[in-house]
C-alpha cells in the first residue's frame, strides 16, 4: 500500500495531472479534449497520463481510434481513508487543546471574580482603600 501511495502522491504533485484530474472528474473525455488546455504537446499529455494510470488514478480505454479517459474513484478512496488517521488525530487534538483553552479561561474569570470579591471586602473594614 505504501509504494501505491508513494506513487499516487507522486502523480499528485504535478499541477498539471492535477488539472486533468479536475478535468476527468466531470467525465470521461478523450486524450485530445483532455490536452486542449494545455500549453503542451499532445506526447507530454500521454506521458502525464500514463503517470495517472500507473498510479491507478485513471483508466484509459480504447474504442476504434477513440481512446477514452476516465478516473478511477478507489484510487482516489485509498487516499481518503490514509488521510482520514491523521485527520482525526488532528481534530482529536484540537478538540483537546479547545477544551483545555475553556478551562484557562473559566479559571482565569473565577480568579477576577475572586479579586473583585477581594477588593469589596478589603473596602468595606478600611474605608480609605
Amino acid at each position: 500500500m505504501t509504494d501505491r501511495l508513494s506513487a499516487t502522491f507522486a502523480a499528485l504533485a504535478d499541477p498539471t495531472r492535477r488539472a486533468i484530474l479536475a478535468r476527468l472528474a466531470l467525465g470521461e473525455t478523450t486524450v485530445a479534449e483532455l490536452a486542449k488546455p494545455f500549453d503542451i504537446s499532445g506526447p507530454a499529455v500521454s506521458r502525464h497520463l500514463k503517470v495517472l494510470e500507473g498510479a491507478g488514478l485513471i483508466i484509459r480505454g480504447r474504442e476504434a481510434q477513440w481512446r477514452p479517459c476516465k478516473i478511477e474513484p478507489k484510487a482516489l478512496k485509498e487516499i481518503d481513508d490514509w488521510l482520514e488517521r491523521y485527520r482525526q488525530f488532528w481534530e482529536q487534538s484540537l478538540d483537546r487543546l479547545e477544551d483545555y483553552l475553556r478551562v484557562l479561561q473559566s479559571g482565569e474569570a473565577n480568579a477576577d471574580t475572586q479579586k473583585a470579591k477581594s477588593r469589596k471586602r478589603a473596602k468595606k473594614s478600611d474605608p480609605s482603600l
